[in-house]
């Protein structure tokens, strides 16, 4: 069992006017303030912490956030008990199968809502196995023996062609016309160790800050808080969200 130690920041930036993005931490959502939490994984048989980056016009984007985290947290915590892996990655394809039809409808009731989306990644311990998902180009990370290590894959054109040209033109999300949508989910338990620290982020950190320099600031134990600021002062060209996931030994 492990000691999970827990912050998180979500802020507008410098040239936007509202923030489309979102954390789930637990039960709490967090947009445009910081958070932190500390538990210890025997005390719980599921936990969900997870980061949406909304996109869409007017404020589209972060009611498609919004909804999708709120939507996800109610999920997680009515799943059966003593599902396997197998029954369990089921169970996250129909959420996304159905996710997907709430989010459209939403645009169709109401035209300022029209083609929102959101991307999503996270973390799902559930009955003592750690699953990370993925779908978009927010990311997770992985820091272990000091190095730093994307876990995810981008769904983005850059990722696709290898040019880094097509900024911000993603293949793959939740909602927005999306009609292909698909959901990484992968079991990492072997992965999650005492000392390890994970960080979830929207490209408004990834795009700004550069992994070297994320390296260096989980090295130096820098919180959520901190990465977002080296964003804005950076540029903070978009809005910026960081989790931060620090795993020690239970005592």
């Amino acid at each position: 069992m492990s000691k999970i130690t827990i912050t998180a920041s979500s802020r507008v930036g410098c040239i936007r006017s509202n923030n489309e993005d979102m954390i789930l931490v637990e039960n709490k959502y967090v947009r445009s303030e910081a958070c932190d939490l500390q538990f210890f994984t025997e005390n719980k048989d599921r936990f969900i912490v997870a980061l949406a980056d909304g996109m869409g016009g007017h404020n589209a984007g972060e009611v498609a956030s919004e909804e999708t985290l709120r939507n996800l947290h109610f999920f997680i915590h009515d799943l059966p008990a003593h599902l396997s892996e197998g029954a369990l990655c089921e169970a996250m394809v129909e959420w996304l199968v159905s996710i997907n039809k709430i989010i459209s409808s939403r645009g169709v009731e109401d035209r300022t809502l029209q083609e929102m989306g959101t991307t999503l990644v996270g973390i799902l311990y559930y009955e003592g196995n750690y699953f990370w998902m993925n779908c978009g180009d927010s990311r997770l990370y992985m820091l272990s023996d000091g190095k730093l290590k994307q876990i995810t894959t981008d769904h983005s054109l850059n990722e696709m062609t290898g040019v880094k040209r097509h900024s911000n033109v993603i293949t793959n999300c939740i909602g927005a016309g999306c009609t292909t949508s698909f959901l990484d989910f992968t079991e990492f338990t072997n992965d999650v160790k005492a000392g390890c620290t994970f960080l979830l982020c929207s490209d408004g950190l990834s795009d700004m800050v550069d992994d070297e320099h994320i390296e260096k600031l989980l090295n130096e134990g820098k919180d959520a808080n901190a990465l977002c600021e080296a964003a804005i002062t950076a540029g903070g060209f978009d809005n910026v969200s960081a989790c931060v996931v620090a795993v020690a030994e239970s005592h």
